[in-house]
């Protein structure tokens, strides 16, 4: 599987929805079962299936980041600042994938960490060096998802030209990327670095 969306198509199965008051406002969960028996949520505020080009964030489940608070990253500050903006408008959707660790799984992701704690790897070379591909998510699977709430067409909040290409590749039409800098701190200097220089995200205000 590519870093990108795979081009067949992607089978995913609604399993429920409920109503799930936030700080930002209340949004509607629905569930959702993938291919592989994965399971994934989508946070839809408002009725985005009837506007023209909402806002949308594809997040990738960070457990450290989102539920732990680890300044390693910028997921939890980017999870939070995209809620915050869908809030601000009251319409849009957040798509909660959960391929932890760029799709290696939460203890291949800790495996990670101690590489780069001990031998001075980056994320892309730890990842690699368990093994893995630099980045193992699909994105087919949130395009399936977005395509069940009815959202073909959007605005992207993500810094990550992967995302896009991935989204488009699967059928979905990105009109606009939408910068989301978020939880820069001195922990996580190196990592938003590298991201940039090896996965080319836009780490700017354009």
């Amino acid at each position: 599987m590519s870093d990108l969306a795979s081009l067949t198509s992607i089978s995913t199965r609604e399993t429920g929805q409920a109503q799930l008051p936030t700080r930002w406002g209340a949004f509607r969960i629905v569930g959702f079962e993938d291919h592989d028996g994965s399971e994934h949520v989508a946070l839809v505020m408002g009725n985005p299936a009837q506007a023209d080009a909402p806002l949308v964030r594809v997040h990738s489940e960070c457990l450290t980041g989102d539920a732990l608070f680890s300044q390693r990253c910028d997921c939890g500050p980017q999870l939070e600042a995209a809620m915050q903006r869908i809030g601000e408008v009251g319409e849009g959707v957040i798509v909660y994938l959960r391929q932890e660790g760029r799709g290696i799984g939460l203890l291949n992701k800790i495996r990670a960490y101690a590489l780069q704690d001990e031998e001075g790897a980056d994320t892309v070379e730890a990842n690699e060096a368990l093994g893995f591909a630099p980045d193992a998510r699909d994105y087919g699977v949130a395009a399936a998802m977005l395509e069940s709430v009815g959202v073909t067409r959007l605005r992207l909040m993500t810094n990550n030209p992967s995302k896009v290409a991935g989204l488009e590749a699967a059928g979905i039409e990105v009109v606009e990327r939408l910068p989301l800098l978020a939880g820069r701190n001195p922990h996580n200097h190196a990592y938003l670095e590298t991201k940039a220089a090896k996965f080319g995200h836009r780490l700017d205000q354009e």
